[in-house]
């Protein structure tokens, strides 16, 4: 997992794109993997960045295997 930070029982990382464009595109291209894992993150986007935040809210809101899991898979899509 590249550059993801672990605080507050959260992983978090900032995706930096070239454009507004590129940002959402792959915010589209992950939420296709996002819902196959059906793990759905917290995340938003400014200009050509997108913010995401992964945790296990059916655990009480900490990070599990299922956080590690999409957080790598993510990370395939830069």
């Amino acid at each position: 997992m590249n550059n993801w930070t672990e605080t507050n029982n959260e992983l978090k990382k900032t995706f930096v794109f070239s454009s507004f464009k590129d940002a959402i595109d792959w915010m589209v291209k992950a939420s296709v993997e996002i819902d196959k894992q059906n793990h759905h993150p917290t995340w938003t986007n400014e200009y050509n960045k997108v913010h995401v935040c992964l945790t296990t809210h059916d655990e009480g809101n900490t990070i599990t295997q299922k956080d590690r899991e999409l957080a790598q898979a993510l990370d395939t899509m830069e």
